[in-house]
């Protein structure tokens, strides 16, 4: 006897209405309307029914420390990576796994089962790292984590660095990090880039840097980055974070710009709480919205993710983990309105961050695949984003990992009755 079927759901991204049937951890069968039966039904009743959620860019080791040692005034990138420079030597690894798991719990509430997380490996002792390598190994059956070792202090500003970065990824991170547009010149930044490619090249390991995380339209490291990757033969393995000076390009190199980083294979995630709030401080009236042109590149065949970057911590005082109010955002700062951009926007934190994320084999509503998906309270992918639909019930390769209970809300009419609120339209 099969272990579950879900009756009546309404797959993303087809659209149709399905019984998704679970045996020994995978999707066994995939039909309209089975005739078998299960040891556990649940019925979909037409709700959406998602893969689960993948966050393509985290941060754990800073999450839950907003306001140690004080609060970022500015709310500046540059002030927050100030205060996370004091509180850093202050933390030990219990802090960090606590806090870690604490964040881990958050988004598995809300169906993120996947997520690639940059761990700072500044630190000589490499405190993060190792807390968050246990981590990475303890929730291994609820939430897969990939390490991104995150050079937050530079690679070439000091002679030690380097060799750090090689340590955090002889001890087990999956990805290499960088960020060139912290260097302390556009030389150095270059530097920085053969030095991660290279290292990318001895370990076999992909490329995933903060890149061009500024307003300054001459920070352009990430062709730089597309350059490399072709040359070494990375398509497909590097990705951009962040990108958010391509917003300042001139149009005549943003359209230069695009077709080059689609040749290379270099993804782009974007990350729109974070950046609505850190770019555009210095701006006078017509501010930065803070996120990478995510039409422009989506339609010269650039990948494109969102994440959640960060909760709690000194650059973003806000956040649940929650990836459907990420994606709101991306939408809004994206102007991402016409009807197909809204029917697909789940892309970012679904298909496309799976594809960046090299998980797209193992991936998806799809029979033989593993049965993890969200069973959302919506039906539809544009009312699960309006809405911030709860995440009825989380299942990681069968098991069922969390569950929601959606509220129920009454408003009183003129007449004296209490009638239910679902914010769908009735007519």
């Amino acid at each position: 006897m099969l272990d579950l079927i879900v009756r009546n759901a309404r797959r993303y991204p087809e659209g149709d209405l399905a019984d998704l049937a679970v045996h020994d951890g995978v999707f066994a069968r995939i039909a309209p309307r089975l005739t078998t039966t299960a040891r556990r039904e649940l019925d979909a009743a037409g709700r959406l029914v998602t893969p689960p959620f993948v966050d393509a860019h985290m941060h754990l080791d800073t999450a839950l420390t907003v306001g140690r040692p004080r609060h970022n005034g500015s709310g500046t990138l540059h002030e927050g990576i100030a205060i996370w420079d004091e509180l850093r030597p202050t933390l030990g690894e219990a802090e960090i796994r606590a806090n870690a798991l604490e964040t881990i719990r958050w988004q598995v509430a809300h169906g993120v089962l996947f997520q690639r997380c940059h761990v700072d490996v500044s630190d000589p002792d490499l405190v993060a790292l190792q807390a968050l390598l246990a981590v990475r190994d303890e929730v291994r059956d609820l939430c897969e984590i990939q390490l991104v070792a995150f050079p937050q202090d530079g690679v070439h500003t000091s002679a030690e660095r380097p060799a750090l970065l090689r340590r955090a990824l002889m001890a087990g991170c999956d990805v290499v990090g960088g960020a060139p547009h912290l260097e302390w010149s556009r030389d150095l930044g270059v530097r920085s880039l053969d030095t991660v490619f290279d290292l990318a090249r001895e370990f076999d390991l992909p490329v995933d840097c903060h890149c061009d995380e500024t307003d300054d339209p001459q920070s352009r490291f990430v062709e730089v980055m597309a350059a490399k990757a072709r040359q070494q033969g990375w398509q497909g393995r590097v990705v951009g974070s962040h990108c958010t000076a391509m917003a300042a390009y001139p149009p005549a190199y943003l359209a230069r710009l695009l077709p080059m980083l689609a040749e290379a294979g270099v993804s782009v995630t974007v990350s729109p709480m974070v950046n609505a709030l850190l770019q555009g401080r210095h701006d006078g009236h017509a501010r930065h919205r803070g996120i990478a042109p995510i039409k422009e590149l989506t339609a010269a065949g650039v990948t494109v993710a969102a994440g959640q970057d960060s909760v709690l911590d000194s650059w973003l005082p806000l956040g649940t983990g929650d990836l459907l109010a990420v994606t709101q955002l991306a939408v809004y700062l994206g102007q991402l309105s016409g009807h197909d951009e809204l029917a697909r926007a789940l892309d970012l934190v679904t298909v496309n961050a799976a594809r960046m994320l090299g998980i797209e084999d193992r991936y998806g509503l799809a029979e033989g695949h593993p049965a993890s998906f969200v069973i959302l309270d919506a039906l539809r992918a544009t009312d699960a984003l309006r809405l911030l639909a709860p995440k009825l019930h989380v299942f990681r390769a069968g098991v069922e990992v969390a569950q929601t209970r959606a509220a129920r809300i009454t408003v009183r009419t003129t007449g004296g009755a209490l009638t239910d609120v679902t914010f769908m339209p009735t007519g």
